[in-house]
């Protein structure tokens, strides 16, 4: 077993806002493939990567999927951004790739699976719906009918990434929210997701069915509330380490100018959402921005690894 982290850099110039891979054998400790360049570089639409997804498909192969936003290209003379104007004018599709081995990728695509009322097409996110047969992708968008002024996550359906049904809710609240990520443990579903305010920290919820209804956890809450800097926290994916210990990453923004980037939390205890920050466990090259880390295979990883040399 080894672990892939599928990852972009937030540099203040549009060469860190692309696809970039990082892998690991223990899942504690990674290093950065092709020299920290980018794997995969945007050519179309806004030509940038952020919040990157990758899945294994049950057909074989994989898909990396992304926001498609440049933030640097978006930026003033003073490396100002208006976020406003980003979340109502933003990416209107997703970016992908497909592979079938992680070296070898199709021609870039634009995945035309959003509204017209969307604003900026945030996080998108698959899951595979075991029970239907198909994948469900959700992400985070604004709407034009409140002045792109409140996000809440949406989702589409597809079997073959070609085909999209249209898109629906999926899950909202009365205050903003977004980075939603969804896992399977044993019979539960556990989404964490970022709410924007009110307060502004990762929230958990757990349901017997994916498309809910999903339950609060009051513990997890408390617990964030004990974190220094908890609104400054996004971005959630989770992982099983080898010796059964949960890992949830989050992404503490900003680490241009705070070098951080993801940090580890863990728990003892897969499905149990009591968790302990372990920055100390880990180590990175460098902040590794909103992603998503997968299991690979032994083998896998050392192809990777002797594909992407440093």
């Amino acid at each position: 077993m080894a672990y892939l982290f599928v990852h972009f850099k937030e540099k203040i110039t549009p060469d860190g806002e692309q696809v970039y891979f990082s892998v690991s054998k223990d899942g504690l400790n990674f290093e950065m493939l092709n020299g920290g360049e980018p794997v995969l570089s945007s050519t179309m639409g806004e030509k940038g990567c952020r919040d990157i997804e990758i899945v294994r498909l049950h057909t074989g192969g994989f898909i990396i999927i992304t926001t498609d936003l440049s933030i640097a290209y978006r930026m003033d003379e003073n490396y100002n951004v208006d976020w406003k104007e980003v979340n109502s004018t933003g990416s209107k599709c997703f970016c992908a790739w497909r592979t079938p081995d992680l070296i070898n990728f199709s021609e870039q695509e634009l995945l035309p699976i959003g509204r017209e009322d969307f604003g900026c097409m945030w996080a998108p996110e698959v899951i595979f719906d075991e029970k239907n047969n198909e994948y469900l992708i959700h992400w985070g968008s604004t709407n034009s009918f409140d002045n792109f002024s409140h996000m809440i996550i949406f989702y589409s359906t597809t079997k073959d990434f070609k085909t999209f049904t249209e898109p629906k809710p999926f899950f909202g609240k009365k205050n903003e929210i977004l980075d939603t990520h969804i896992t399977k443990i044993g019979d539960t579903y556990h989404m964490f997701y970022k709410n924007a305010d009110h307060p502004p920290m990762n929230m958990h919820a757990t349901a017997k069915y994916l498309y809910g209804p999903y339950v609060h956890d009051e513990d997890f809450e408390k617990y964030m509330e004990t974190i220094d800097k908890a609104n400054c926290y996004e971005a959630p994916t989770s992982y099983i380490l080898p010796d059964g210990r949960w890992c949830l990453m989050l992404d503490f923004f900003g680490c241009e100018k705070e070098k951080m980037g993801y940090v580890p939390f863990i728990s003892d205890t897969p499905g149990s959402a009591r968790f302990t920050r372990a920055t100390e466990e880990f180590s990175f090259p460098y902040g590794f921005k909103h992603g998503k880390v997968i299991e690979i295979t032994d083998e896998e990883y050392e192809r990777l690894k002797n594909y992407y040399k440093n």
